[in-house]
C-alpha cells in the first residue's frame, strides 16, 4: 500500500513521539497498535488502528479484537470504539493518530468503567470444585516433572562429572604444552 505524503509526516512524527515507549507498536507503515495500562492493570486495553489509503481524509480503522483484550466484554470493546470514533470524526482530515492514543490514556478510567474482567474458565460447584481442585495440582504436577534421560545419558554425565555430580577443577583448561607443541609443529610446516 501506498503511503501518502501526510502518512509519511504523521508515521515519522509517531516514531518520534513513542521511541523508547513499550506501549507502542508499528505493526507495519499503516498499522499502529497502542497499550493503554501496564500488563498487570485489569483494565488495561490495547487499541489497533490501520490507515485506509486515504488517511487522514478518512477515518481510520480501529480494531479492539486483538488477543490482549480478551478479558474485555464486547460491550466495553464497542463503547472504547464508539468514544474514539467520536474523536475520529472532530479530527478527521488532520493527522489523529496521537490524539487518539492521548484520548484513550487520559480517559482510560471512563472507557474502563463497566468493565468486569471476564473469566474464560468454567466455574462450577460442590463437589465438581474438589474435582478441578486435583486436576489443576495434577497439572501443575506434569508441569515441574523433570526430564528423563536415558541410561547412556546418565552413564556419560556421571563419567564426566565426580561424587557431587559437578565437573573436575580445570575440565575445559588448555594443555599449555600440547598447544605449544602444536604451535611449533604448525611453525616448522
Amino acid at each position: 500500500m501506498a503511503v501518502n505524503e501526510d502518512q509519511e509526516m504523521e508515521l515519522e512524527a509517531l516514531r518520534s513521539i513513542y521511541e523508547g515507549d513499550d506501549c507502542f507498536k508499528e505493526l507495519n507503515p499503516v498499522t499502529f497498535q497502542y497499550r493503554v495500562g501496564d500488563h498487570g492493570d485489569s483494565k488495561a486495553f490495547l487499541i489497533e488502528v490501520s490507515w485506509p489509503e486515504t488517511y487522514p481524509e478518512m477515518a481510520p480503522v480501529i480494531n479492539m479484537n486483538a488477543f490482549f483484550n480478551n478479558s474485555i466484554s464486547s460491550a466495553v470493546k464497542q463503547n472504547i470504539t464508539a468514544k474514539l470514533q467520536e474523536q475520529v470524526e472532530a479530527n478527521l482530515g488532520t493527522a489523529m493518530m496521537y490524539t487518539l492514543f492521548e484520548y484513550a490514556k487520559d480517559n482510560k478510567e471512563q472507557l474502563m468503567e463497566n468493565h468486569q474482567p471476564i473469566n474464560n474458565a468454567v466455574t462450577s460447584s460442590g463437589t465438581d470444585n474438589a474435582t478441578m481442585t486435583s486436576n489443576a495440582a495434577s497439572s501443575v504436577k506434569k508441569r515441574n516433572k523433570k526430564e528423563q534421560l536415558t541410561k547412556a545419558q546418565k552413564r556419560k554425565i556421571a563419567e564426566r562429572t565426580d561424587h557431587r555430580g559437578e565437573l573436575p577443577r580445570g575440565w575445559n583448561w588448555v594443555d599449555v604444552i600440547k598447544h605449544y607443541m602444536m604451535q611449533g609443529l604448525l611453525d616448522e610446516n
